[in-house]
């Protein structure tokens, strides 16, 4: 895959789910992996997988509610590999409830990592891309910022306002950024288990379980995209189970 061959790729989240799979995948097909999560022991047993494949990769502990870890990040990526092509912005977190619960610090959680981490990201990044003249910005979002239900008011809220945040950065790019947004439905990850509500936990288990997808699904858009050439920007791509409403 010529479009993503010695690529580097930093990408936060990277311990498990759709992280873990991109990395994966981009790795498998030449990129140059930057691992960032806050699961230090996770990431450490990832970078092993991909070197025992052959592939080339750092990690660093990451927790994107602080900005200087970002900035860490990306500094990684420049002393390891000598630049940033691409900065995947995909940690998040779900606990969700109803607003009559009144889990304010979830709320919080909510926005420290789901939007703040993301605009940590970019303000550690677009310096970097802005000097080299060329780079790519990921985002992962969730199809609950474009249908809002019952307990994921607060979640819905942050994944639209990533939408809005991706879409304000494309315009403001120029023409030697790229910018995209990833929107996944229901994934076969372990983000339910942040959810303190039983019942709420309960429902979204049984949906899971019953049609989610796994998350390589994902990794396959993330990798769709930054293979384009360099004066095609895939700006939004939504992927979610057919069976999902």
């Amino acid at each position: 895959m010529p479009g993503i061959t010695d690529k580097v790729v930093a990408i936060t989240g990277a311990s498990s789910g759709i992280g873990e799979a991109t990395a994966l995948l981009l790795a498998e097909r030449g990129a140059k992996v930057v691992l960032g999560a806050r699961r230090s022991p996770r990431l450490a047993e990832l970078a092993a997988r991909i070197e025992k494949a052959g592939g080339e990769v750092a990690h660093v502990r990451t927790d994107v509610k602080r900005r200087e870890d970002l900035t860490a990040l990306v500094a990684t990526a420049r002393e390891r590999f000598g630049r940033l092509d691409v900065l995947v912005n995909n940690a998040g977190v779900a606990p969700i409830s109803p607003l009559d619960d009144l889990r304010v610090e979830d709320w919080e959680e909510m926005i420290d990592v789901n939007v703040k981490g993301v605009l940590y990201g970019i303000a550690a990044a677009l310096p970097v891309f802005r000097a080299q003249g060329f780079g790519h910005f990921v985002t992962t979002a969730s199809t609950a910022g474009l249908r809002v239900v019952p307990s994921m008011t607060v979640y819905a809220a942050t994944k639209t306002a990533v939408r809005v945040i991706s879409e304000g950065l494309r315009q403001e790019a120029g023409d030697r950024l790229r910018v995209t947004l990833v929107t996944p439905g229901m994934i076969g990850t372990d983000f339910v288990d942040g959810i303190a509500s039983p019942e709420v936990r309960a429902r979204l288990t049984e949906s899971r379980d019953g049609i989610a997808i796994p998350p390589d699904a994902i990794a396959r858009a993330i990798a769709f995209a930054i293979e384009q050439p360099a004066d095609v920007d895939v700006n939004e791509v939504v992927v979610r189970p057919t069976a999902q409403a």
